[in-house]
């Protein structure tokens, strides 16, 4: 009730003064300012307002040409800059990949590496149950001794022959003098006057001397014989060296056999992919692990277009993803003879259909230098940003 008392107090006093204002208007003769005249009043305000002052003008043009010139300098200078490298975000560390496949076939008995393990070239990695192997092995050296046996007596067959062919040939000499001897008896009883000796005697020195002929001949076929016999005595010799050399392989053969059943390393390197355990049965070419090398370059793929100053020997700042702190340098190794397209599976038939241009890539192998790379582990596959230096 009395705040209602005191709003009518209120309007009665404004109503009052109102009133008042109003009396001294007309007694001054002006008139009721209206809302027209208000905003008029406004304009009159902003009109009077001063115009900005030359200097000021002057100070943002400047200062808006002087950032227009810093921009055009710095993309100046950074267009200089960057004209000397040459970059792409397509590389890889890459290095050749060892595949351990079995050359022997069975059952693996030991395993001696494990899941990524460091291992050096010829160290074994597994070996092959080789009982079958060591008793193919022994029985392959029993038939080497026992054709090293045979030359052995075949040799003692040609020198027993050779000593035959010595005997028939003094039997020879002897059957030669006696038939000699014989002629010239001959010869000396019929040059004698056939009245001082009877005819008997020149007769049986007649049938002597054809009787020693006969030996000789004989003498002579033995010799022949002998001969023929030796002959065949060294084409035995022949044979069972053959034979020896034949039963010699198969040992070889045999020997080698048995070291398939070891595994060795062929290069220094981590052991990957293993998919071969204990127990397991194994044939022949059977991929059974894989050994990455511990050296390992990287193949940049560039685009065509970008290797119009790049040489041979240039050098190269190399950033890699997985490592960002690392600031590594090499230099450019070599470049393919051929864009990555040819090798691929489905190569372009670019004689065929609509053709549409487009940018080839060039692998490039860069290698590190030094020894700074070996403190990280890298790997073939990891992402690297090489930065050629081109000019």
């Amino acid at each position: 009730m009395a705040s209602d008392t005191q709003v009518k107090d209120e309007s009665k006093s404004r109503k009052d003064s109102d009133d008042a204002d109003e009396k001294k208007r007309r007694k001054s003769g002006q008139a009721k300012p209206d809302d027209n005249d208000q905003d008029d009043d406004g304009d009159d305000d902003k009109k009077s307002k001063p115009p900005m002052p030359r200097w000021k003008k002057l100070l943002y043009w400047a200062i808006g040409i002087a950032v227009v010139v810093v921009l055009i300098i710095g993309a100046v200078i950074y267009y200089l800059y960057s004209r000397q490298f040459e970059t792409t975000d397509d590389a890889f560390i890459d290095g050749y990949l060892s595949r351990v496949s079995a050359q022997a076939s069975g059952r693996v008995s030991k395993l001696l590496v494990i899941d990524n393990q460091q291992v050096q070239a010829g160290q074994a990695l597994l070996e092959i149950d080789p009982k079958d192997y060591q008793a193919r092995l022994n029985q392959a050296l029993a038939t080497e001794a026992q054709a090293r046996a045979s030359v052995l007596q075949a040799q003692a067959q040609v020198a027993l022959q050779q000593a035959t062919i010595g005997e028939q040939q003094a039997n020879l000499v002897v059957a030669q003098a006696n038939l000699s001897q014989a002629q010239q008896d001959l010869r000396r009883f019929r040059s004698v006057d056939p009245r001082a000796i009877a005819q008997q005697q020149v007769t049986n020195q007649g049938q002597q001397t054809k009787g020693a002929q006969a030996r000789v001949d004989a003498a002579k076929q033995t010799v022949d014989a002998a001969v023929a016999q030796r002959d065949a005595a060294i084409a035995q010799v022949t044979a069972a060296e053959a034979q020896l050399r034949q039963a010699s392989a198969q040992a070889a053969q045999a020997q080698i056999n048995l070291g398939y059943t070891t595994v060795y390393a062929s290069q220094d390197g981590r052991v990957t992919q293993r998919t071969v355990d204990v127990g397991n049965y194994v044939s022949p070419g059977q991929a059974l692990m894989a050994v990455v090398p511990s050296e390992v370059w990287i193949t940049a793929n560039f685009k065509e277009t970008q290797l119009n100053l790049m040489r041979v020997g240039q050098p190269v700042a190399i950033s890699l993803d997985a490592y960002p702190g690392a600031k590594l340098t090499g230099h450019v190794n070599s470049f393919s003879r051929a864009t990555g397209t040819v090798f691929s599976t489905l190569p372009a038939e670019n004689a065929t259909g609509n053709y549409v241009k487009v940018v080839q890539r060039v692998p490039v192998k860069i290698t590190f230098d030094g020894t700074p790379w070996t403190q990280y582990p890298l790997a073939p596959g990891m992402s690297v940003e090489p930065r050629v230096t081109v000019r």
